[in-house]
């Protein structure tokens, strides 16, 4: 997992713009989140529940304005790989994925966290953990999104 400012698929390849970054802000920045998911041989050919959730430094969601109201920003989805032809037992099967989000207006000088599951189960290695700088000029932290 890595955060950038935008990735692409392709052709079972991840293309990386202004990868690598943990801090952003204060003004909303393009924010994406590249993912190469490992599937076992013997997990291939089904389908694989993901979801990825933004969270703040005390795991609560991150809640963002849509059309319905404030909702916890969550990007689901389902990822699949088949075993090709010739593939050895025990070989593991990789899949890219690339979650462009866009800009998002956080509150300034606070942590977050991006979390990963798959099947409803995460770990330790599936967060991807940032930071908005603070307001410029010294201005106190504003509230978090969720309030």
């Amino acid at each position: 997992m890595l955060l950038c400012d935008a990735a692409q698929a392709v052709d079972g390849k991840l293309y990386i713009l202004g990868g690598g970054w943990n801090t952003i802000g204060p003004e909303p920045a393009p924010t994406a989140i590249a993912l190469y998911v490992e599937i076992p041989w013997d997990m291939t050919n089904m389908k694989h529940a993901w979801r990825l959730e933004l969270l703040d430094a005390d795991e609560q969601p991150v809640h963002v304005p849509t059309p319905d109201g404030e909702r916890p920003l969550v990007v689901e989805g389902e990822l699949e790989v088949g075993r090709p032809p010739g593939v050895m037992p025990g070989i593991g099967l990789g899949v890219p994925l690339a979650i462009n989000v866009g800009p998002i207006g956080l509150a300034t000088g606070r942590r977050f966290v991006w979390r990963l599951s798959i099947h409803g189960e995460s770990d330790e290695n599936w967060r991807l953990p940032f930071s908005t700088r603070p307001a410029p000029g010294g201005a106190p932290p504003a509230p978090p999104a969720s309030e």
